[in-house]
């Protein structure tokens, strides 16, 4: 390395991938599939990080001309990665790295930064993609279960991923730039335990108000999110699996006002139609909210990668919102839901289960990107 030269981000041209304040020294990075993107001609090259976690440590993984060819976790505090090394110089090398890792919100002090890359070489200019979609969901679109066997069942950051994930296939498949908005367990109206304060779309309109430590608030993560810097041509928004599951669990006891919520499951066993109506305005609600930020974008709902029992509530709803207020730049996209041959651990779908849907998905989106 005696002939390598460290830069910081703002002296690299690069694509920033996920949402991110201004501030590149260091850059910040909290989503799914959130990372950064840049051509080098070098013959080595290595990636400064700093991370921090109470419990679960950060994965990244990384891809050099479109492949493959690493995954790791990261040492807590400051890491020098090495990207590549002997290779030819005069070759430029598309390199892209994906945080693999969600946003743990439980974790008080996760925390992800990139902070500069050593080289021996020259950065290229790299062309910004003109096409983007955004993906809201909750384990799935987080990528749990896309790595390990399926008898796994630890809860852990090894077993997520961003690279064989239906956005990721999707997004490249359309030659788009992406970003994800997902937190597990989480849904449109409530988690999978009842619990009405873990519901995605009241977390949307800020960086990432889920991360909790003073590093990410001093670096903005509670900030509002920039809409006019980012626009997206599509919004898939993969909710609905946690609501339907809530049904099936006890009550939520708020722990400050000793409220309590629950989807109610009827002795027949039909779901309760106060609580439908409860899930449904959600969904009202939460398509008003994109649209308010987002006038352009397609907005795509899809569902079923665990089950399609909520298909039909979904739908109805869509048809209420375009009712009410004209909007017909919507959709509903059934996906295939997971099989015995494509589900990874933890009982979510795994690598065949995303390609999959990716496929289903990319069909569907076709006419709305060109």
């Amino acid at each position: 390395m005696s002939q390598c030269q460290t830069r910081s981000l703002s002296q690299i041209p690069l694509l920033i991938h996920g949402r991110h304040t201004n501030c590149l020294e260091p850059l910040t990075l909290y989503w799914t599939g959130s990372g950064i993107e840049f051509i080098v001609k070098a013959s080595e090259c290595y990636v400064d990080f700093t991370t921090d976690y109470a419990t679960h440590e950060q994965w990244v993984s990384i891809e050099i001309n479109g492949d493959f060819l690493q995954r790791l976790m990261l040492p807590k505090g400051n890491s020098r990665i090495c990207i590549f090394r002997n290779m030819s110089l005069d070759t430029p090398k598309r390199v892209r790295i994906y945080k693999d890792l969600q946003i743990m919100s439980d974790d008080p002090l996760h925390l992800f930064q990139i902070q500069s890359i050593t080289t021996d070489g020259t950065f290229e200019p790299i062309k910004e993609r003109t096409r983007k979609l955004e993906f809201i969901g909750d384990s799935i679109t987080s990528g749990e279960g896309l790595f390990g066997a399926q008898e796994e069942l630890d809860w852990i950051p090894m077993f997520f991923g961003a690279i064989p994930h239906y956005a990721t296939l999707t997004a490249k498949a359309l030659d788009a730039d992406y970003r994800i908005v997902s937190q597990s367990g989480w849904g449109t109206a409530c988690s999978w335990d009842n619990n009405p304060h873990h519901a995605i779309p009241k977390y949307y309109q800020q960086v990432c108000s889920l991360a909790q430590n003073q590093k990410a608030l001093q670096a903005g993560a509670h900030e509002d999110n920039d809409f006019a810097n980012w626009q997206p041509d599509v919004i898939v928004i993969n909710l609905g699996t946690n609501d339907e599951g809530a049904f099936h669990q006890p009550a939520f006891v708020d722990p400050v006002t000793k409220e309590e919520y629950q989807n109610v499951l009827e002795p027949s066993g039909s779901y309760q139609k106060e609580s439908l109506l409860r899930f449904q305005t959600a969904i009202i609600q939460t398509l008003t909210m994109l649209r308010a930020n987002n006038q352009k974008a397609h907005l795509c709902w899809v569902y079923g990668m665990l089950g399609h029992a909520f298909a039909p509530i979904i739908q109805e709803a869509l048809r209420t919102y375009q009712t009410k207020t004209g909007d017909t730049n919507v959709s509903f996209v059934l996906l295939p839901d997971a099989t015995p041959d494509s589900t990874g651990s933890r009982f979510h779908p795994g690598k065949l289960s995303h390609l999959r849907a990716a496929n289903t998905l990319i069909a569907s989106l076709l006419h709305y990107v060109s």
